[in-house]
């Protein structure tokens, strides 16, 4: 259950990443209220949502900022990822081009984001499955070739493991706080829409965190 009042133990902002139109504000909209929009308007510049969750009795506010994937914003959304402590890198499944571009957007983590974010690849538009041009085994590759959390695949449409990739970065987050968290009963309850966690358990250590972590399935 979630909190009823505002009060909160800590607050993590979010940001999400990707090109246009791969449904960065879907996802937002499906986290927070569980409705999805089928006419949705491009972000312009950036935009946040608040959500509370419990974790192990444990009050977490996630700040979560979608911004726009246009070129045109690229100065105004840059200047949120120092502050962040975590980011999704989003793409969509049935649109090759939105997975090619996931490199120049870790790249802009990089060269402007905070040196320990925490960052998971978003496969949206599960749905689609049909029109697929991006394999999961591929996401998979680069999310472990890139030391990233987890390579995650999604709908916000059918709100299918949207919330669970929220919750899997907040538990990381206090994790990495110093604070035990407690594991999911079910290790695999990412797998049931073709989702798998890149790294798990325990928070590692730096030196650890260094070293290419296999798929953990």
């Amino acid at each position: 259950m979630e909190p009823e009042d505002d009060s909160f133990d800590f607050l993590f902002k979010i940001i999400l990443i990707g090109d246009s139109n791969v449904g960065k504000t879907c996802l937002v909209q499906s986290f927070k209220s569980g409705l999805f929009s089928e006419r949705q308007q491009n972000t312009i510049g950036v935009d946040f949502t608040v959500r509370t969750l419990s974790i192990d009795g444990r009050r977490v506010k996630m700040q979560v900022w979608d911004t726009a994937g246009q070129e045109r914003f690229r100065t105004i959304t840059q200047s949120y990822y120092r502050s962040a402590h975590g980011a999704m890198i989003t793409y969509d499944i049935s649109r090759r081009d939105t997975f090619d571009s996931v490199e120049r957007w870790l790249h802009e983590l990089q060269r402007f984001g905070a040196a320990n974010l925490v960052t998971a690849l978003i496969g949206n538009k599960r749905d689609l499955e049909a029109e697929r041009q991006v394999q999961f085994s591929d996401a998979c590759k680069l999310a472990e070739e890139q030391g990233m959390l987890a390579a995650l695949e999604t709908s916000a449409r059918e709100a299918r493991s949207v919330e669970e990739a929220f919750i899997m970065m907040a538990r990381q987050l206090l994790q990495q706080n110093g604070l035990s968290v407690t594991p999911d009963t079910d290790d695999h309850v990412l797998l049931r829409t073709n989702t798998r966690t890149v790294i798990s358990g325990p928070a590692l250590t730096h030196a650890a965190r260094d070293k290419p972590q296999p798929c953990q399935c």
